[in-house]
């Protein structure tokens, strides 16, 4: 088990505030806007284990500093370049724990899109309340589109939420959806200004609150098993299959 008080701090990618049994988890880097990297990759994972821990949390919140929910834009720059080793030791160990820990977490998600969600823009979809601000878009940049195969999750979940055909589409092309478009296609909720994205939020989740832990925490698990099922079916395979040209190149000395 773990309390609040443990971990409140403990993260250098998340700020963390709770009132009446609700948990706002803010993703930043060094208190500005959520910048993808090394550092969230091996903590966010270790974050969500701490909150799954902590029986004082009856509802979370999910969303981050600033204009922009996650970035930069992925560039070609970025790719990796690794031997399998690394790959398994580091993409797929933190990779599944970052996917699988945060379906762990035992009570209702509601996620507060505040921006663009340039990268893993799957983690707040993947909560069970996805609020979104009308300027964010939601896109694959990093993956195919930059040179990688596409196989840290979103291979999983987009065919669920867009249908199979859309997510493919999505996955190979780059395809830059806008709020109003992930509205209409089921990938979020509500759309609505940034300025009132969060206090929506919380009245949500104050509203969930009310109901009885063991409720909250049955419902949860009842609404995320098929996601469950299906990551631990294909998460650790999608990674596998990411990190086979990523080997291939760097044994080619990063020629490709």
């Amino acid at each position: 088990m773990s309390s609040l008080e443990q971990y409140q701090k403990k993260y250098q990618s998340v700020r963390m505030e709770r009132r009446d049994g609700i948990l706002q988890m803010t993703f930043h880097t060094n208190g500005g806007p959520f910048q993808w990297g090394g550092l969230p990759h091996r903590e966010l994972g270790e974050a969500f284990t701490d909150i799954a821990g902590d029986t004082g949390n009856k509802v979370v919140i999910m969303t981050a500093m600033g204009d922009v929910f996650s970035g930069p834009p992925a560039s070609p720059d970025q790719r990796p370049k690794w031997p399998a080793s690394q790959w398994l030791e580091e993409t797929i160990a933190h990779g599944v724990k970052l996917q699988m820990s945060l379906l762990d977490i035992p009570v209702p998600m509601i996620s507060a899109i505040n921006g663009p969600a340039w990268r893993h823009a799957e983690l707040p979809l993947l909560c069970d309340i996805v609020l979104s601000a009308d300027d964010a878009v939601f896109v694959d940049k990093a993956h195919f589109s930059n040179g990688l195969v596409p196989g840290d999750g979103v291979h999983v979940l987009y065919p669920m939420l867009l249908g199979l055909n859309r997510a493919r589409y999505f996955m190979l092309t780059g395809q830059e959806i806008n709020a109003q478009k992930a509205l209409e296609l089921g990938l979020v909720n509500e759309v609505m200004p940034r300025a009132q994205v969060l206090p929506r939020a919380w009245a949500l989740a104050e509203q969930l609150a009310r109901q009885p832990a063991m409720v909250l925490r049955c419902t949860r698990a009842l609404l995320t098993q098929q996601l469950k099922r299906q990551m631990l079916d294909m998460l650790g395979f999608g990674l596998a299959m990411e990190g086979l040209p990523v080997a291939d190149e760097y044994g080619q000395g990063g020629a490709r």
